[in-house]
């Protein structure tokens, strides 16, 4: 079978059994690999209402058929569970050269089961797998213990580890794979705490199988036509790095500020990509065979984190821990990022979740008897220390460690007006007030508060009109769509966009059929990318989620913005209703939100249908 080793293997580290499944072609024509493989495996694994920490919860590691082929930024790791912050079906993806070495081990995705009775790692060759002792590795940071791992395991091997916070059950804990001074964390809702909650503290991988493509003089073609326009539209990143979005995005009022209270924040020309680069870089690093290098070392040399060397945060990142806390530092914007790698945190919850207990502070809501210290915007001291409690879950840490949609069921009051959160998620930084298309698309994501589910590419473009919730429907399923291929693929977000395309296009088919030899149609590839998010939305479904659900914050739906260019912009709730009925009838499901018999039938996801009806599918 071209593009795939059809194997996957499945281990329980409650007794160290590990067992091997075949698919076959039939399976991948449906699912493709890394997302839609997990979501199909999760589906039939999970019985509904299972608690995230339950033993019986799964974690999946899956590549896809483009790993470890020509095609740029192949080398993305994605990594599936019932996430510890929205309680649904999730996934979040890292970069590196993790990817190519679990695809040469012949196992498209690597399901962990159950959990061991003591700290272990789990040891995946093309044999199967193996646990191994890592009493001694507990505690350590997500990087030295990556490194023990290594020197334990030898060359050619790679590794993702957990930091204290994934040990400590923090809800949005991360897992951390550091290669060749490029670290890549799967951040988002929580999978680190879900390894955590197993006593894993990581996976290593060692392989030397290498997939056999139908055409890779086609491949080959393929990728020289796409040089072009990878070079010349992502320049800027590949120079700068992603912090060059900032000026551009708060030009346009849409940098969330002080936990959304604003939108435009006066310190976007000191965190952007170009000061940052004159005053902290001192070299860019690339995931394995990528030619963007969109990563950049830097080096703080003045101020109270002097000394500090790290991989500059990311816009998201930058997003969360700087204009949302007021924070205008750059020296601790560098340590904090390190903070959160290597203690294992998802930056974006840790930044929107300290922003969150600032406001409340602000309000009256917090007091110094629960925090401890005085919270205030703006403080990178304080708000560094209470990272570093966070992840151990040390005093007023123990409640950050919750996520604010938890926090804010346990102050009460008004303090459920001050989360910036979907489904429990912390959005991430890219407005739903200034942009209608990120309105209806955190609504309708299956992960939340992500930007990785409906995508703001299109919503920037200056011939593209963001303020108007015409088209934003169709726009949220395209990219919907767009997404689940590319992390079935898997792929890189920077390059499938500004090379392939921001919606599937035939370059998508071209690529798969060059591969795999199918013979897909452009049809074909767009409903591969509906089948994966209707069987999300199906997981999702199975766990309570209805329309009632497909919500924005109170502040993007009831606080207009208060001043720059996108003053008064907001999403009412009257429009949001609008813009799901047609979202809803766009995607063939009810107005609960619901997949219909019928549509799940055309998608070939029978399985499901007992779980419909029982929601209230119509026909």
């Amino acid at each position: 079978m071209y593009g795939y080793a059809g194997r996957i293997l499945y281990l329980d580290v409650a007794s160290g059994v590990c067992r091997i499944e075949q698919y076959d072609e039939e399976f991948a024509k449906l699912y493709l690999g890394g997302n839609g493989f997990a979501a199909k495996i999760l589906y039939d694994l999970l019985p509904a209402g299972i608690g995230p920490f339950d033993p019986t919860n799964a974690v999946v590691f899956g590549v896809g058929p483009a790993t470890d082929t020509a095609l740029p930024s192949n080398s993305r790791c994605c990594v599936f569970s019932k996430s510890p912050i929205t309680g649904r079906f999730f996934d979040a993806t890292f970069g590196g050269r993790f990817a190519i070495t679990q695809k040469r081990t012949g196992f498209e995705a690597i399901v962990l089961t159950g959990k061991a009775t003591r700290p272990v790692y789990v040891a995946v060759t093309g044999e199967g797998a193996s646990l191994k002792e890592a009493g001694h590795l507990w505690g350590m940071r997500a990087d030295v213990a990556g490194d023990h791992i290594l020197q334990a395991e030898g060359a050619g091997t790679d590794v993702a580890t957990i930091g204290p916070a994934g040990e400590n059950l923090v809800r949005f804990a991360s897992i951390g794979h550091f290669w060749r001074g490029r670290e890549g964390v799967a951040a988002r809702g929580g999978l680190g705490a879900v390894l955590g909650s197993k006593n894993i503290k990581g996976i290593c991988v060692a392989g030397t199988r290498r997939t056999q493509l139908a055409n890779p003089d086609e491949l080959r073609r393929i990728v020289r036509g796409l040089r072009e326009p990878i070079a010349t539209n992502l320049a800027a990143i590949s120079k700068f790095g992603t912090p060059v979005l900032v000026p551009g995005i708060n030009a346009l009022g849409g940098l969330g500020t002080r936990n959304l209270q604003q939108e435009q924040w006066d310190g976007a020309s000191i965190v952007n990509g170009e000061n940052m680069s004159e005053k902290l870089y001192e070299k860019s690093v690339s995931c394995f065979g990528c030619p963007v290098a969109c990563g950049k070392m830097a080096r703080v040399k003045e101020g109270d984190y002097a000394g500090t060397y790290w991989k500059v945060a990311e816009y998201e990142s930058i997003y969360a821990l700087g204009p949302m806390l007021d924070n205008a530092d750059v020296g601790s914007l560098v340590k904090a990022n390190e903070l959160c790698d290597t203690l294992g945190l998802d930056a974006i919850s840790m930044g929107v979740t300290l922003a969150f207990a600032c406001e409340c502070f602000e309000k009256g809501l917090l007091t110094e008897r629960e925090t401890g210290m005085p919270l205030t915007f703006g403080d990178h001291r304080t708000l560094l220390r209470l990272i570093e409690m966070t992840a151990r879950r040390e005093g007023f840490g123990n409640l950050l460690a919750e996520g604010s949609a938890r926090m804010a069921d346990q102050l009460g009051g008004d303090a459920h007006k001050y989360l910036a959160c979907v489904k429990k998620l912390e959005m991430a930084g890219h407005s739903a007030r200034a942009l209608k298309g990120m309105s209806i698309g955190y609504a309708t994501a299956t992960r939340g508060g992500s930007h990785q589910d409906g995508r703001p590419v299109r919503q920037y473009r200056p011939d593209f009109d963001h303020t108007s919730t015409q088209g934003q429907p169709e726009e949220a399923v395209r990219t919907q769509h767009l997404s689940a291929v590319g992390d079935s693929l898997t792929q890189c977000r920077f390059v499938t966009e500004r090379g392939m395309g921001i919606h599937l296009n035939e370059t998508f088919a071209e690529v798969i059929n060059a591969i795999t030899g199918w013979g897909l149609t452009l049809e074909d590839v767009e409903r591969i990318g509906e089948r994966i998010f209707n069987l999300e939305r199906m997981f999702n479904v199975r766990e309570g989620e209805r329309r009632r659900q497909d919500v924005l914050p109170y502040r993007s739906m009831h606080e207009p913005i208060p001043a720059g260019p996108t003053k008064g912009m907001h999403c009412p709730p009257e429009e949001l209703d609008r813009m799901l009925d047609e979202y809803y009838e766009l995607r063939g499901w009810s107005r609960e939100g619901i997949p219909t018999a019928r549509k799940l039938r055309e998608l070939g996801l029978e399985f499901t249908l007992s779980a419909a009806r029982s929601a209230g599918a119509t026909p």
